[in-house]
């Protein structure tokens, strides 16, 4: 799910190396379009939901494990945590189809399963895999690429934001932008280890795009976006907030991070996550509520 270039603006799919295919883009003659539909969910449990007996925790936890599996099988799916990170959400849920039906039913199947009442989402971007207009002559091995690789997500952390250029930027003529844009890819250049997956949203969604960038290192992405500050692209940001810092996790990792699933041994002592993970302190007895029915998950 990856692309190999380091712009705010999508050099990230350069046009073919093809002059007379450049010349016929510049006049409109063959625009670009979306292929992929990729989606950023964030969630947040409710807080009532933290303070729920265990097993109830645990049942939600086993409907949104059946459904991300579900999702997995379906569409390239990752899952982050924003816990630590960010006050008003949990997580993130990063859905990629060639079909937008597909993420629409699988969030219906979400929202209308008990999970529906539990979960807050307080951000929620759409977006588009599509061709860039610009070159990007540090990676040619990107020319005429429209959609996500499936080899990506492998790394520790997903930098997100949505963006906004101004209404300026866009009566600059395309060479003009082209220069500008050189520019801002020759500063991500440096920065080899932060790989950038830009999508589009014009007519969408309120944003024009959605910028992912994955890295291992906080700091080297810290170091990118502040001396991006300086190029002269930055001045034709309208706006890219708000940012998440997000933690790839594993989906039962996840579970456990975010409240959802406490893990118990067969004496019932509270047991790691994973080998090495320190122990859960144990909770007081709560009466446990009533079972639940069993939520109508997502179908063919």
């Amino acid at each position: 799910m990856t692309t190999d270039a380091h712009s705010s603006e999508a050099p990230n799919q350069s046009d073919t190396a093809d002059p007379s295919a450049r010349d016929a883009h510049s006049r409109g003659d063959n625009p670009p379009r979306g292929k992929q539909f990729v989606k950023f969910g964030f969630f947040r449990l409710r807080d009532s939901v933290r303070g729920a007996p265990d097993e109830a925790r645990n049942q939600l936890g086993r409907i949104l494990k059946t459904l991300l599996e579900k999702s997995e099988e379906r569409m390239l799916t990752r899952t982050y945590s924003t816990i630590g990170t960010r006050a008003d959400t949990d997580f993130l849920i990063w859905q990629v189809s060639d079909k937008l039906r597909l993420i629409m039913d699988w969030h219906a199947a979400l929202i209308n399963s008990p999970l529906g009442a539990a979960l807050e989402r307080p951000y929620s971007y759409l977006s588009m895999t599509m061709r860039s207009q610009y070159q990007n002559p540090l990676h040619p091995e990107t020319a005429g690429r429209e959609t996500l690789r499936e080899d990506g997500g492998s790394a520790d952390y997903l930098f997100v934001y949505p963006m906004v250029k101004t209404r300026k930027w866009y009566t600059l003529p395309l060479d003009e932008r082209q220069r500008i844009m050189s520019e801002h890819i020759a500063i991500g250049h440096k920065y080899h280890d932060i790989l950038i997956n830009t999508t589009y949203s014009f007519g969408l969604d309120d944003q024009e795009f959605v910028v992912a960038f994955e890295g291992n290192d906080p700091g080297e992405f810290l170091a990118l976006v502040r001396e991006l500050r300086d190029s002269e692209s930055s001045s034709y940001t309208e706006r890219d907030t708000p940012a998440f810092t997000c933690r790839r996790m594993a989906v039962p990792d996840l579970l456990f991070h975010v409240g959802l699933i406490r893990p118990t041994t067969n004496q019932g002592s509270t047991a790691p996550a994973r080998p090495g993970a320190p122990p859960v302190p144990q909770a007081q007895p709560r009466p446990q509520s009533p079972p639940q029915p069993q939520a109508k998950l997502w179908k063919p």
